[in-house]
């Protein structure tokens, strides 16, 4: 009966201990991963603060009134051409094809 006892202890004690060392290599990978992940949020925040700081039209028409003030003019986008160089020669084609829906 002393030996049964002692076998069943001995055999809780070798599974606790392997519970414990694979839990170790989760905690150890989850942490790994945490670390990888940490200078990423950063960068996104970052991104994220300067494409919605700088992006919003308040903050366009801000800055355009500020360092361009009358250097920019508002011009219609079936007035934009595309020049393109061929064997030397130049072509003038209009940017957006009025006939497709790109």
């Amino acid at each position: 009966m002393k030996q049964l006892v002692v076998a069943v202890i001995l055999v809780l004690i070798l599974i606790t201990s392997l519970v414990k060392n694979s839990t170790k290599e989760i905690e150890d990978q989850i942490f790994v991963i945490k670390e990888n992940i940490r200078p990423l949020k950063s960068e996104l925040e970052d991104v994220l603060l300067e494409f919605n700081y700088l992006s919003s039209p308040e903050k366009l028409v801000q800055y355009q009134r500020q360092y361009f003030e009358k250097d920019l003019i508002k011009i219609e986008i079936m007035n934009i051409k595309e020049i393109i160089e061929i064997n030397e020669t130049l072509e003038i084609n209009d940017l957006i094809n009025k006939n497709s829906n790109e």
